[in-house]
């Protein structure tokens, strides 16, 4: 059914590919990163091969032999973190590659588990492959009319395509349950499902919200330690994103802690059991989860290399989402869920601390709206607009 949208993503992946010899695709499960590569493997002389499958892994026992084989052609390797010992091989494919005049286009890498995967190729690809990140969809992806959709499934295709809220609600909830009895346990982690459940539902409660890892620690019953890996394992998954703290004024008293988002809006309102738009627009969590929203699909709309931070200091300046862009210019945006075009007057002080070249303000009105001190009011689709731009 994804297939019924055209991801915006695969223009990017074919560029990559056309430049470097390979092209790592990351994204956690269910995102549509197969779907993506099929429909790229199909406009070219290609193979595929999924690591989930027994004779695909079987094929790749001699991984020299089958890749020699196929020289020229692109090799579409799915779920590539199941097999690590491949990267080393992939290595020196690579490099017979180009001595042999076939410099890009040689391999897509399909991963679920950034750091993991980031670790393993980093070391073996350098400078060999470039990475993407596919997210679940995209305002961009999707029409006007269907943003209060997505707001509420979320993006991932089968949640957002499904024929009602209720089979898109079982979906998510579904996907849930997988992920913590089959999918992490793949990973050779010994992490109670029941207790990373709570665990994630209680990200879910606090959406946006400052990370207290010693609250989360007693609330169920846990180490600090424990915490810390059980957050790092779904940052690492791409279910959790930290927004880490601005850092760069030492001389300011600052917040330290991170900022915690479930980076798909969907799942969060599944772990809530938020089920329809009424029932959304009525729980404590809307805010933050409407900012979350934002936010994900404000990071996908910038230029690559862009950094992502919130500002918070201890005299009560803050500003939602700052984006430093490559090359220098920073973007200070807040986020409200109004149709009232006003921000704060600790936005004001921040965003002159930083000397921040935008200052946005997304809100829910449909009408640009000038500010005072450079501030301009607009709807999520406008800033995400002004974003793209800002590559060209």
């Amino acid at each position: 059914m994804q297939g019924m949208i055209e991801r915006s993503h695969r223009q990017k992946v074919e560029e990559a590919l056309d430049a470097q010899a390979g092209v790592v695709l990351l994204g956690p499960r269910q995102v549509g990163k197969t779907t993506l590569a099929q429909d790229i493997a199909e406009s070219r002389d290609a193979v595929y091969l999924d690591m989930e499958r027994v004779a695909d892994r079987q094929i790749l026992e001699e991984p020299d032999l089958y890749l020699d084989e196929q020289m020229g052609r692109l090799v579409v390797i799915d779920e590539i973190q199941l097999m690590p010992d491949l990267f080393k091989t992939l290595r020196g494919q690579v490099d017979r590659r180009r001595r042999a005049g076939h410099r890009t286009g040689q391999f897509l890498l399909l991963g679920s588990a950034s750091n993991t995967l980031l670790h393993q190729s980093a070391e073996s690809l350098a400078g060999r492959v470039s990475y993407h990140e596919l997210t679940p969809f995209l305002i961009s992806e999707v029409s006007v009319d269907e943003m209060s959709t997505l707001w509420l499934r979320g993006g991932f295709p089968d949640s957002f395509l499904a024929k009602t809220d209720r089979a898109s609600l079982s979906w998510r909830e579904d996907f849930i349950r997988t992920y913590l009895e089959r999918d992490i346990p793949s990973f050779a982690l010994r992490i109670p499902a029941e207790t990373l459940r709570r665990f994630w539902t209680m990200l879910a409660h606090e959406q946006g919200g400052l990370l207290n890892a010693a609250k989360l620690a007693g609330n169920l019953g846990v180490s600090g330690q424990s915490v810390a890996r059980y957050l790092d394992l779904l940052v690492d998954l791409m279910l959790v994103r930290r927004l880490p703290p601005w850092h760069a004024n030492a001389g300011k008293r600052l917040v330290k802690s991170p900022k915690i988002y479930i980076r798909d809006s969907g799942m969060a309102h599944a772990l809530l059991g938020i089920e329809s738009a009424e029932a959304l627009l009525g729980h404590p969590v809307i805010g933050g989860s409407w900012e979350g929203f934002c936010i994900e699909n404000l990071i996908a709309a910038a230029p690559r290399g862009t950094e992502a931070s919130f500002y918070r200091s201890s005299a009560g300046a803050e500003i939602d989402l700052l984006l430093k862009l490559p090359g220098g210019p920073l973007w200070a945006i807040e986020i409200k869920r109004t149709t009232s075009p006003k921000v704060t007057r600790g936005f004001h002080m921040a965003a002159q601390e930083l000397r921040a070249t935008e200052r946005i303000l997304v809100y829910a009105g449909e009408r640009e709206v000038p500010g005072s001190n450079g501030l301009r009011a607009m709807s999520l689709k406008d800033a995400i607009e002004r974003l793209v731009s800002a590559e060209k």
